[in-house]
């Protein structure tokens, strides 16, 4: 089934000069396997295109249960040349959770509603 990645898991953002960092983190040991197959440099590349002028970096974090993703120029320059209204990349965690991947119906987070 097609899921939201914000009914599965959480995710935090920041940034560094024309650099937006994402943490995207599992809740549980298998939605953070479904999260390592589903959430590949490829797709966050795709669902950033508007933004993201640059390279996607992703590294899993096995002993966190998460994924570190790092956007490259995608904040126009940094906060010094940006006029964007989020040039700092804080809201960039919320955007990566509309993202939609398939998953199974019996994730413990989907199970519970």
């Amino acid at each position: 089934m097609r899921v939201p990645l914000w009914k599965i898991a959480h995710a935090r953002s920041g940034d560094k000069a024309d650099r937006a960092d994402i943490g995207l983190f599992a809740f549980d040991a298998p939605t953070y396997e479904i999260l390592k197959r589903e959430v590949t440099k490829a797709r966050v590349q795709e669902h950033f295109k508007a933004i993201c002028e640059g390279p996607v970096e992703l590294w899993p974090l096995d002993n966190l249960l998460a994924l570190k993703i790092v956007l490259n120029r995608a904040l126009q320059g940094g906060a010094a040349r940006s006029l964007r209204m989020d040039n700092l990349g804080k809201a960039v965690a919320a955007q990566l959770l509309r993202m939609e991947i398939e998953a199974p119906a019996d994730l413990p987070r989907l199970k519970a509603k």
